[in-house]
């Protein structure tokens, strides 16, 4: 007789029971779908796994949620609180520097919740639903967010806002693909994004002379061998290309 293949793979062994407290209880519930859920796509997780993981009784678990869509709904929310935190950091130094640090972390993020983080975001999930769907918004508004703030632009156009939520998109399906190449250094794709971020800048500037005065105040504070630094240089070699330099003169003229 063939034995069935367990859903989730590498599955811990049944913890110890131990007597908790009701939200002691809750807490260590939703502690451990997460972890679940992160390993493996929603659907491929059950409530005897979160019991078993959990050390507790599959009643129990039922006690405490009236089944695997509402703790999988609690779980998605506390993801999405620790994920739009990971978007905070200090308005201290240079831009680019700063969402270096922001965007290391998002990716430690991804990695650590590949699945899960795979099935919300490709709507795959037969159990996300509208709870999904609104977790993910509020991550990607707190991101938007904490990026504008960043910019501290006084009123961002409606150009900027459109240019900062495409760039939290790329992010998103970059790191999608990342997830299904991960040989790609999390630190070559973490400066990758931000170089992104910075031409996408560069680009909505040309267009916008009030955001092109703010532009030349953030490249003022950027060290030479920081993100935007290395950049420049990169686009400056460019023009070594045969022929290149002669092509971007006879645009530049009209």
């Amino acid at each position: 007789m063939v034995s069935r293949t367990p859903p989730v793979a590498d599955r811990p062994e049944r913890a110890p029971r131990r007597r908790l407290s009701v939200d002691e209880r809750r807490e260590q519930l939703i502690a451990v779908a997460l972890d679940l859920f992160s390993r493996a796509a929603p659907e491929d997780v059950s409530i005897d796994d979160i019991a078993a993981a959990a050390g507790a009784s599959r009643p129990l678990v039922y006690h405490y949620f009236p089944g695997k869509q509402a703790i999988y709904e609690e779980a998605l929310r506390r993801a999405g609180q620790e994920l739009a935190g990971r978007f905070e950091e200090p308005h201290e130094g240079p831009l680019s520097e700063r969402l270096l640090r922001v965007m290391g972390r998002y990716l430690d993020f991804v990695r650590s919740h590949g699945p899960g983080f795979a099935a919300l975001l490709r709507g795959g999930s037969v159990t996300a639903g509208p709870a999904g769907n609104a977790v993910i918004d509020e991550v990607r508004r707190a991101a938007a967010e904490q990026i504008l703030r960043h910019l501290a632009v006084a009123e961002p156009s409606p150009g900027l806002r459109r240019t900062v939520r495409a760039w939290i998109a790329n992010a998103e399906i970059t790191s999608l693909d990342w997830l299904a190449t991960p040989e790609v250094p999390l630190e070559e794709l973490q400066l990758q994004l931000v170089q992104e971020f910075v031409a996408a800048l560069a680009v909505c500037a040309a267009r916008e002379p009030a955001l092109a005065l703010e532009l030349a105040g953030f490249l003022t504070a950027e060290s030479a061998d920081g993100p935007t630094g290395r950049l420049i240089r990169q686009l400056a070699g460019l023009l070594g290309v045969p022929g290149l330099a002669d092509a971007v003169a006879v645009l530049a003229e009209g």
